[in-house]
């Protein structure tokens, strides 16, 4: 889903710094990085530091002007922690992110431009972008790494297509089902009783107090295979 955003860094002075972007590409899923007019590369320094990264750093494509790297862009959003004499519309990297994963942009091309890690971008590169970039931060000390301000971006990126939720749902197991459920109560009754735990006269409180716990919970299958393997194991050992 996220293809069609491509990473943009413009005259990077450390080496690192670009291994370092490209590692925190790929873990959100990024692989288009265009690397303007870089000072040094490649350089081991980038390798090093986009640990497992070499697939984002060997497709990266070296331009040599900045209308070269956008050619392809129909947007291009520019990042910059400046404030600007002349006023650019500006998105947060969440807006940004929610905007241009929408479906009115389906299929849109998008760059995101870095500029150089101690002067950021020119006003005239500047001038490519229809949007300003902010990264929300403390005002008196705005001075994030330039693969930093790439992580956070990339990051408002994978959240907002849904791929987290995606992994979050394939991963989990399904929820304990009401009867399934019930079965488990009966079971944990009988088995605090056979080990001596239950009083005739606070029993039906304290089941419903349990109840309320473990509803709190929402016990799925494998949770609730593992509790009830307890109980007839504490019932087993007791003699029950």
């Amino acid at each position: 889903m996220l293809e069609n955003f491509s990473i943009i860094l413009v005259e990077t002075s450390h080496p690192g710094n670009i291994g370092a972007a490209a590692r925190a590409m790929k873990n959100m899923g990024l692989s288009d990085l265009r690397l303007v007019r870089p000072k040094i590369f490649p350089h081991a320094d980038a390798t090093s530091r986009a640990a497992g990264a070499s697939d984002v750093l060997s497709g990266a494509k070296i331009c040599e002007t900045l209308s070269e790297a956008v050619a392809d862009c129909q947007f291009v959003v520019g990042a910059s922690a400046r404030d600007r004499t002349i006023q650019w519309p500006e998105l947060s990297a969440r807006e940004c992110a929610e905007k241009f994963l929408s479906p009115d942009y389906q299929g849109t091309k998008i760059g995101l431009l870095f500029g150089r890690e101690h002067s950021g971008l020119k006003n005239e590169e500047l001038d490519t972008c229809q949007f300003l970039l902010r990264i929300p931060c403390n005002p008196e000390f705005r001075s994030l790494n330039l693969a930093a301000a790439v992580q956070v971006v990339s990051y408002e990126l994978f959240i907002a297509s849904g791929q987290y939720q995606k992994q979050a749902k394939t991963e989990r197991e399904p929820l304990a089902t009401a009867a399934q459920m019930e079965g488990f109560y009966q079971h944990l009754e009988q088995a605090l009783d056979d080990i001596g735990f239950l009083h005739q006269d606070k029993s039906r409180s304290i089941m419903r107090r349990l109840r309320r716990i473990y509803n709190r919970v929402e016990l799925d299958v494998k949770e609730l295979d593992i509790l009830r393997g307890i109980l007839r194991f504490s019932q087993h050992h007791n003699g029950k």
